[in-house]
C-alpha cells in the first residue's frame, strides 16, 4: 500500500518482545523498514548494541529505533532517573557505532564500560546507525530528543499546539547544533462519507463503560505521563470529543498513548494529513480499529 515502515510497540501488557519479533520478520521483508520500540535500560548496552547490529545486518539496513523511557515492568522511578539512564544508553550505542570496531569507553552515572573493541556492535547502516525516533512532551524528554535523536514523535493535539511544540523543539535542537525531523502518531477512521466515518467513531464507544475504559487505560505504564494528561485536558474541553475539525479524541477514553483519530472521508483525511505535511511533519505512524 506504499507504507515504508511499521512500528513494533514495546509493552508488557501486549506481551510480544519487539526486538525478538523484528529479528524473525527481518528475513521476510524486502521493502518495509521496522521501527522497533525499545525501553532503555532493559538490556546491558553493549549487548543491546550487538543485538541491534545483528538485526540490522539481517534486515540489510531496514531498521529504525523508537526510544522508550517509561518505567521498567514492576518498577517505578522518577522521570529524571529514567531520562538520564536513557541518555546514557543512547550515547553508548552511538559511541560504539562511531568507534567503527575499535575500543570504546564510557563513564556515566549508570554505566561504566570498557570495551577493547566494538566490532560486534557495528550495524549494517554505516552513516550513524539506525535512525532514532522519540516521543515525550516533558522538558526532560524534549531535551533528550533534542540532544540525541533524529525524529520527534508527537501525539494528536490541536494544530496550534503542535506548531508551538515543533518551534520549541527546533530551537532546542539548534542549541545543541542539531536539526531534527518531526513525526505524528494518530489513529485513522476513514469511510466513503464523513457521516459514515463519524458513525464508525461513535460505534467504537457505543458499548464502552466509562469506568471500565479508565481501568483498561490505566493498565498501560504511560497512562500517567504528561503527554497523556495533555490529551486528557484537551478532551475535557470538547463535549463532542472533537479537538478540531476531523480530529476525534474518543480513543483516549479507553487507551493510553495516542488517544485521537483523524476522522472523515478520503479527501478530508488526505487534506488533514497534507496540512501536517505543510507544517513540516515528515513521518506518520497511523493505525486504526480493527488494527
Amino acid at each position: 500500500l506504499g507504507y515504508q515502515n511499521i512500528l513494533l510497540p514495546s509493552g508488557w501488557i501486549v506481551g510480544q518482545d519487539a526486538l525478538a519479533f523484528s529479528a524473525a520478520m527481518a528475513p521476510q521483508l524486502t521493502r518495509m523498514n521496522q521501527l522497533v520500540a525499545l525501553r532503555m535500560g532493559e538490556v546491558w548496552p553493549p549487548m543491546l548494541g550487538r543485538a541491534l547490529a545483528t538485526i540490522d545486518h539481517i534486515a540489510k539496513g531496514r531498521l529504525c529505533l523508537n526510544i522508550i523511557s517509561s518505567d521498567l515492568p514492576g518498577q517505578k522511578e522518577s522521570g529524571e532517573i529514567r531520562y538520564a539512564r536513557s541518555s546514557e544508553v543512547i550515547q553508548i550505542l552511538q559511541g560504539m557505532w562511531a568507534a567503527g570496531g575499535g575500543p570504546y569507553e564510557f563513564d556515566g552515572e549508570f554505566y561504566q564500560i570498557r570495551l577493547p573493541d566494538t566490532e560486534a556492535a557495528q550495524p549494517y547502516q554505516q552513516n550513524g546507525g539506525p535512525l532514532m525516533y522519540f516521543g515525550g512532551i516533558s522538558p526532560a524528554a524534549q531535551d533528550l530528543c533534542a540532544k540525541h535523536c533524529d525524529v520527534f514523535l508527537m501525539w494528536p493535539e490541536t494544530e496550534d499546539r503542535i506548531a508551538a511544540t515543533m518551534r520549541d523543539m527546533s530551537e532546542k535542537a539548534a542549541a545543541y547544533g542539531r536539526a531534527i525531523d518531526f513525526g505524528f502518531r494518530s489513529h485513522v477512521i476513514v469511510r466513503e462519507t464523513e457521516a459514515e466515518a463519524r458513525a464508525a467513531a461513535d460505534r467504537l464507544l457505543s458499548q464502552l463503560d466509562a469506568a471500565k475504559g479508565q481501568e483498561i487505560k490505566n493498565r498501560s505504564m504511560d497512562s500517567g505521563s504528561l503527554g497523556v494528561k495533555r490529551q486528557d485536558e484537551l478532551r475535557a474541553q470538547n463535549e463532542d470529543l472533537y479537538l478540531e475539525p476531523h480530529l476525534w479524541s474518543g480513543v483516549g477514553l479507553a487507551r493510553s498513548g495516542c488517544g485521537s483519530a483523524i476522522v472523515g472521508d478520503p479527501d478530508q483525511v488526505y487534506a488533514k494529513l497534507q496540512r501536517y505535511i505543510d507544517m513540516g511533519i515528515r513521518s506518520f505512524i497511523l493505525s486504526g480499529y480493527p488494527h
